[in-house]
C-alpha cells in the first residue's frame, strides 16, 4: 500500500494539502482512506463532512466516512488508544503494583497525558498497514513537521531504550525467578510484564517497518516566505537524517503572479515575498529530483468538497528528477514507490572505500538541506550519534568502521561525509 505523511511548518494548510491529495488521488480510481489527528474542526471544514469521534471495529481509528466516490476519512482516536494501552498496562503489571504497594487506577481515572498523541498515530498507521487490499493510498495529515520528525523517530528509540531497560540476554533468566523470589521471601515481576515489553518490541519493530518502507514517503507543505525556507532547509535534513523520503513540496496558498505588480504595495510586497522563496525552493528541491507541487490562493479558505476540487484542478507540478514537467498536481508521485522497476532509488548511506589512494574510509550520509554549524557528531563505542539541529539519531557503525578510528567529517553536496582511519591493533593485517 502506498502511504504518504502530509506535513510542514504549523498553519501552512496541511490538512487542506492532504484532503486535496486525498480527493485526487480518488478522482484517478484509487482506494484512498484519509487519517487525520486533527481534532479540531479544521477536517470537518475542509472536507465538508462531520467525521465521527471515537474508536470503532477494534481499530485506533473512528468509524471511517466516504467523503466522495473512492475516498474515505476517519480520525485517530487517540484518548481511546491512551486508556486501552493503560488498561492492559495495569492487568499485566498487577503483581508488580502488589510488590510495591501501590493501588492501580480505576478506569475513570485514566484521562489522556501528553504524549498520548504520537503513540496512537503510530498504532494507526501500523493498523492500516495490517489493512492492506482494504485501500490503495494511505494519506496521513501529521502534525507540524518537528513533531513529526520525532513521531517518526520515536519506534526506533523506544526499541533502543526497551533493549537497554530489559536486555534479551538477561530475559533468559526468567527461569530463575520462582526460585529467586522463595530466596527473597517476596514475589518477583511477574512473567506477563516481560511478555508485554517483548510484545511492544514487535509493535515498535512493525510499525518501524512502515515508516522505512518503500511505499512509504513524507510530503512537506509550506506557505513560501523566508521563514518557511529556513524551517523546510532544516526539516527536510532531519527527515533524511532519519531515513524518510520527501517525494513532494507543496507550495500553498500562492497568490496570483500579477499581484507582485499590483498597486496596492501590501499585495506587492506579499506577492514578491512568495516568488522570492518559491524560487528558492524550486532551485533547492527540483536539484534533487523532488517535485515541487503548487497550489493557488483561492481568495478564502477552502470549506468543502468544491473547494477541494478547485485546488485539485488548478494543481501544478514540475520536476526534473523523473523527467516530468507541468505534470499532474498533486498525484505525480503516487506511481512507482516501491516497485522495483519504477521507483527512484534512495540515496543510499554508502561506506566508500578510499584505502589505497588516502588510507580512509568514507560513510557517506545524505542529508540535504543540513548546514554546517547546525550538525553535531559523537563517536561512542560501535556508533555513531549524528545531530541536526535540535534532532539527534544514534547510527550503529558498519563492521568494517567499527576497526576504524573517526580521522575527520564534512558536508560536501548536501551529504555528511564521515572519514575513518583503519585501528592498526584491529584492523586485519595484509598476508
Amino acid at each position: 500500500m502506498r502511504t504518504v505523511l502530509v506535513t510542514g511548518p504549523g498553519g501552512a494548510g496541511r490538512t487542506t494539502a492532504a484532503a486535496a491529495t486525498a480527493l485526487a488521488a480518488a478522482r484517478e480510481g484509487r482506494r484512498t482512506l484519509l487519517l487525520t489527528r486533527d481534532r479540531g474542526p479544521a477536517p470537518d471544514t475542509v472536507l465538508g463532512t462531520a467525521l465521527p469521534r471515537g474508536a470503532a471495529g477494534g481499530a485506533p481509528w473512528a468509524a471511517p466516512t466516504e467523503v466522495a466516490p473512492g475516498l474515505w476519512a476517519a480520525r485517530v482516536a487517540t484518548g481511546e488508544h491512551f486508556e486501552d494501552r493503560a488498561r492492559e498496562l495495569q492487568d499485566r503489571g498487577a503483581s508488580l503494583f502488589d510488590l510495591l504497594g501501590a493501588t492501580p487506577l480505576d478506569p475513570e481515572e485514566l484521562t489522556e497525558l501528553p504524549g498520548a498523541e504520537p503513540l496512537a498515530v503510530l498504532a494507526a498507521l501500523r493498523a492500516a498497514h495490517d489493512r492492506d487490499g482494504h485501500w490503495d493510498l494511505l494519506v496521513v495529515d501529521m502534525p507540524p513537521v518537528h513533531d513529526t520528525v520525532r513521531l517518526l523517530a520515536l519506534p526506533e528509540q523506544l526499541r533502543r531504550y526497551l533493549r537497554r531497560l530489559l536486555p534479551p540476554e538477561r530475559q533468559a533468566a526468567r527461569a530463575l525467578r520462582p526460585m529467586l523470589a522463595q530466596l527473597a521471601g517476596v514475589p518477583m515481576p511477574a512473567q506477563r510484564l516481560y511478555e508485554t515489553a517483548e510484545r511492544w518490541e514487535a509493535e515498535l519493530a512493525a510499525v518501524q517497518d512502515v515508516i522505512e518502507a518503500a511505499g512509504t514517503t513524507v510530503r512537506l507543505v509550506a506557505e513560501p516566505g523566508p521563514p518557511a525556507v529556513e524551517e523546510l532547509r532544516l526539516a527536510r535534513a532531519a527527515l533524511a537524517l532519519q531515513g524518510c523520503r520527501v517525494d513532494a513540496l507543496v507550495a500553498n496558498r500562492l497568490l496570483p503572479d500579477h499581484c507582485a505588480d499590483a498597486a496596492d504595495p501590501w499585495t506587492a510586497a506579499l506577492a514578491g515575498e512568495q516568488r522570492t522563496a518559491r524560487k528558492e525552493l524550486r532551485e533547492e528541491f527540483l536539484v534533487d529530483g523532488v517535485t515541487v507541487c503548487e497550489l493557488p490562493h483561492l481568495g478564502r479558505a477552502p470549506r468543502g468538497r468544491a473547494d477541494l476540487a478547485e485546488l485539485v484542478d488548478r494543481a501544478r507540478s514540475t520536476t526534473v528528477g523523473r523527467g516530468l514537467v507541468a505534470g499532474r498536481g498533486l498525484t505525480d508521485e503516487l506511481d512507482g514507490w516501491g516497485t522495483a522497476d519504477d521507483g527512484p532509488e534512495p540515496d543510499a548511506w554508502t561506506v566508500e572505500d578510499r584505502l589505497a589512494a588516502d588510507g580512509v574510509l568514507v560513510w557517506r550520509l545524505p542529508l540535504p538541506g543540513a548546514r554546517r554549524d547546525a550538525l553535531d557528531l559523537i563517536r561512542r563505542g560501535d556508533e555513531l550519534i549524528v545531530g541536526v539541529g535540535p534532532f539527534r539519531r544514534v547510527l550503529p557503525l558498519p563492521s568494517a568502521l567499527r576497526r576504524c578510528a573517526v580521522s575527520g567529517a564534512g558536508l560536501r553536496d548536501g551529504a555528511l561525509c564521515v572519514r575513518f582511519t583503519p585501528d592498526p591493533a584491529l584492523w586485519p593485517r595484509p598476508s
